[in-house]
C-alpha cells in the first residue's frame, strides 16, 4: 500500500510479512515465474525479474522458493499466459487508487475487483484520471541507522539520483525509472543496504483522511486489493493520520 507517509509502504508490508508470509510469498513466487518465462531465468539481462527479486529479498523470501520459482519460469512446463493491467479507481473519501495486475482471466479479475470497490462505496474510473496523478519514479529507502547522511547523498547525486530527503527515519532517494538501477547499485556497492528499493507511482497529490472513520474505511479497501492473489501492486494518495 502506497500510503503515506513515505515510509508507510516499507512498515505495512514488513509488518504484513509477519501475518500474511505465506500469501506474500505465493504472490512474489508468482512474479518471479511471469517474469523468469516472459525474458529467462538471468537477472542480469531481465529487468523485471531483477525488480522481483529485490522484492523477494526484502521480504527475507528463502533462496529456496526463488530458485523454485525461476525454474518454474524456464523450465517450459505449463504455458499459462498472464496479462498485465492496470486499474484506475476512485476509493472512498476522494482517494485515487491504481492497481498493478498479472491475471491469467481477465474477466474474472474484473468481476472480483469491481465487486470489492463497489461494496466499498467507491467506483472504477475513466481510463487515464487516476492515472495522470501519478508519475513513475525510482524510489530507494535507506533507514538512518544504516548510512551516514552526507556519504550517502553524495553517493546517490553522483550516481545520478534526482533528488535527496532526510527525515527522523531515514532517507529518500528519488530517480529517473531509467536511473534506478544504476542509482541502486551504486548505493549497496558501498555497503549500504535500503529498506525498500523499487520504480513505484507517487502520488503528486495526497488526499488527508482526517477522521477515523474514513480512514478505516479506505485502509480496509486497501487491504482487501492487497489481499487479492492477482494483484501485484496497490498505489493509493490516501494519506493516513499517524494514528
Amino acid at each position: 500500500m502506497a500510503g503515506h507517509s513515505k515510509w508507510a509502504k516499507v512498515k505495512h508490508f514488513k509488518g504484513a510479512i509477519d501475518a500474511k508470509r505465506g500469501k506474500i510469498f505465493s504472490k512474489l513466487s508468482k512474479e518471479i515465474t511471469i517474469a523468469a518465462k516472459l525474458a529467462g531465468g538471468d537477472p542480469n539481462m531481465n529487468p523485471r525479474l531483477r525488480m522481483a527479486l529485490l522484492k523477494s529479498r526484502a521480504a527475507n523470501m528463502p533462496n529456496d522458493n526463488i530458485d523454485r520459482a525461476i525454474k518454474k519460469g524456464t523450465g517450459g512446463g505449463e504455458t499459462v499466459s498472464f496479462e498485465d493491467l492496470t486499474y484506475e479507481i476512485y476509493a472512498p473519501h476522494g482517494v485515487a487508487v491504481l492497481l498493478e495486475i498479472s491475471t491469467d482471466n481477465r474477466n474474472r479479475t474484473a468481476s472480483e475487483i469491481r465487486s470489492l470497490v463497489t461494496k466499498a462505496g467507491g467506483s472504477i474510473a475513466t481510463q487515464g484520471s487516476v492515472t495522470r496523478l501519478f508519475q513513475r519514479k525510482g524510489q530507494i529507502m535507506v533507514p538512518r541507522e544504516s548510512a551516514n547522511e552526507d556519504q550517502l547523498m553524495e553517493v546517490a547525486l553522483e550516481a545520478g539520483a534526482e533528488d535527496f530527503k532526510a527525515d527522523s527515519d531515514g532517507y529518500e532517494i528519488l530517480t529517473e525509472p531509467a536511473k534506478f538501477e544504476s542509482v541502486h547499485k551504486q548505493i549497496e556497492a558501498k555497503g549500504i543496504k535500503p529498506s525498500g528499493a523499487e520504480v513505484t507511482s507517487l502520488p503528486m497529490v495526497t488526499v488527508p483522511l482526517t477522521t477515523e472513520s474514513a480512514a478505516s474505511v479506505v485502509s480496509k479497501l486497501l487491504d482487501a486489493f492487497e489481499d487479492h492473489e492477482d494483484v501485484k501492486e496497490v498505489h493509493s494518495n490516501a494519506d493516513f493520520p499517524e494514528s
